[in-house]
């Protein structure tokens, strides 16, 4: 069985969806309905920069989804593959999950670029630039990310956040707390810990402003019911009820990216193949958490098409 998944925040970079957008009408149309739905030209600024204006959360988040969800136009309109065919469950890291949920056919993509603005404008503003922070824990797994989070904490709010993979893991809080985190990892038992070039601290406590302002947005929102189940972040469970999902949207915001337990799920529930669309960050992950599995990375109109022969 497949998985079609989808990249979250850090795989934007200038230059991205150009060389597809030359080669395919389909991708072009694609990124004209976002640039659309936004009222800006998010599609120039991906390709053209500059990089401090596409790294900012609020055009980061609807970037990664349009360069995803252009790949799959063109494998789905010009070679003829439907996801719902060839995909038994989808999902997607973080952001991922919005671009999981538009490739299954849960909210339209005008929809769904509204909402990851929305999002990272939301998340931004949760916390002042600079008093939250994200690291890396290179070389511990969940357990040990969450000992050396709880003893750097010190009445601030320091947790895990994202469970990538059994030796990789974010931690997410306080500014100075995270710090204390990066000082104390190695003593713990971490091989390294890198701070993150972010500009607020995702999946944590502290975007709880955040997950209130995606209630209200999502709360008018029609969701269908997904053509395939979508694994969910903070359940690492597949969700097909519009309901549910939308709940677990909100929750996602402050909640643990549970990854490396949802690829074991998807395994469990016998996934072998991993497409990751749109992105190279994921496939490396999955291989660390399930050896056995099979990872490709489509991102150029080569990979699309060597995809839809494979299929």
């Amino acid at each position: 069985m497949r998985a079609f998944i989808f990249p979250g925040q850090g795989s934007q970079a200038v230059g991205m969806g150009l060389a597809l957008s030359q080669a395919s009408s389909a991708a072009r149309e694609l990124f004209q309905e976002v640039d659309d739905a936004l009222g800006q030209h998010l599609y120039r600024l991906m390709t053209q920069g500059p990089e401090g204006d596409l790294l900012l959360t609020e055009n980061a988040q609807p970037a990664i989804m349009a360069n995803a969800m252009a790949v799959l136009r063109v494998l789905e309109r010009e070679c003829g593959v439907r996801l719902a065919d060839k995909a038994g469950y989808v999902a997607g890291h973080s952001l991922g999950e919005y671009t999981a949920l538009c490739a299954a056919g849960a909210i339209d993509v005008a929809t769904t670029a509204r909402l990851l603005k929305l999002r990272g404008q939301a998340m931004q503003a949760a916390v002042p630039v600079g008093e939250g922070a994200m690291a890396a824990l290179l070389g511990a797994d969940r357990d040990k990310a969450q000992a050396i989070a709880d003893a750097a904490a010190q009445g601030e709010v320091c947790t895990v956040a994202n469970d990538n993979d059994p030796g990789q893991v974010v931690i997410s809080g306080a500014r100075a707390a995270i710090e204390r985190a990066v000082a104390l990892a190695k003593e713990m038992g971490a091989k390294r810990a890198v701070l993150l070039p972010v500009s607020a601290p995702f999946h944590c406590p502290l975007m709880q402003p955040a997950a209130e302002a995606m209630e209200a947005a999502l709360a008018d929102v029609a969701l269908q019911a997904p053509l395939v189940p979508v694994f969910a972040n903070v359940t690492a469970a597949p969700v097909a009820d519009p309901q549910v999902i939308r709940a677990l949207l909100v929750e996602q915001v402050t909640g643990m990216v549970r990854w490396r337990e949802s690829v074991l799920a998807m395994w469990d529930a016998g996934v072998t193949d991993y497409v990751e669309l749109g992105g190279k960050v994921l496939g490396p992950m999955v291989k660390r958490t399930a050896s056995d599995a099979t990872t490709a990375s489509v991102i150029t109109m080569d990979d699309i098409e060597a995809l839809a022969k494979a299929l």
